[in-house]
């Protein structure tokens, strides 16, 4: 298998785009389309409201590779309003997941897998979530998934023969920098955007990496109830 697909279909009364998501097998990069190749907006260059931390170079990367992936989705969805109601179906090999949600939960799912995907350098840790996509998750979905996936890492590091981090200081601080870049792409869109759905589909994404940090602080409180099974006393 070379690529693996993620269809995302929008369909509403005013509104039907679909976007064929490829991602290598292996490394689960995105495979940038022929229509995203053609549509190169001058709000897609790297140094048009660059992050300031970004580590690319102009020379290069003309362009920024997240800016690049979602400026097509940008231009689909130009005359759709945030709050307007769709239908999203979400196919991949394995399932099929269908559900009614508003125009910007559906944006903010769909850009979450580009930004994962697309080749930032911050954002690349994303990538085995990416592989195991749940599409409209949740925040308290996002935390399980997102601490479950990285103390896996950490086992496989630890295998490798180096340090892990079991308290998940590195964690927060890759959630620091993907808010920097998240901060940076709403600049781009609100500069792009006609109207207000990408934008706050972007925002929407951000209040979750705004929330991980902060559950980690509290020591993940929040989740700890799914995890009594464990702190009873095996009975003999």
């Amino acid at each position: 298998m070379d690529n693996i697909t993620i269809q995302y279909c929008f369909s509403a009364s005013n509104c039907s785009e679909n976007f064929i998501l490829q991602l290598d097998a292996k490394t689960l990069e995105l495979q940038l389309t022929d229509d995203a190749s053609k549509f190169l907006p001058s709000w897609a260059k790297l140094d048009f409201h660059q992050c300031s931390n970004c580590p690319l170079t102009i020379r290069t990367h003309p362009y920024c590779p997240l800016t690049l992936n979602i400026a097509n989705i940008v231009k689909r969805f130009e005359d759709m309003i945030s709050y307007d109601e769709i239908h999203l179906e979400v196919i991949t090999e394995e399932r099929v997941i269908s559900r009614d949600t508003t125009i910007q939960r559906g944006i903010s799912s769909l850009i979450g897998l580009v930004i994962a995907t697309c080749g930032c350098p911050h954002a690349n840790f994303f990538r085995p979530m990416a592989r195991f996509h749940l599409p409209l998750a949740t925040e308290e979905e996002t935390i399980y998934r997102t601490t479950s996936m990285y103390l896996l890492a950490q086992y496989f590091i630890k295998k490798d023969g180096r340090e892990p981090d079991y308290d998940l200081k590195n964690l927060v601080i890759a959630y620091q920098k993907i808010q920097v870049v998240n901060t940076a792409i709403a600049k781009r869109l609100q500069r792009a955007s006609k109207t207000d759905s990408t934008v706050n589909g972007m925002i929407h994404l951000d209040l979750f990496a705004k929330a991980l940090p902060f559950a980690i602080e509290d020591s993940l409180e929040e989740i700890r109830y799914l995890f009594e099974p464990f702190f009873k006393e095996v009975e003999t």
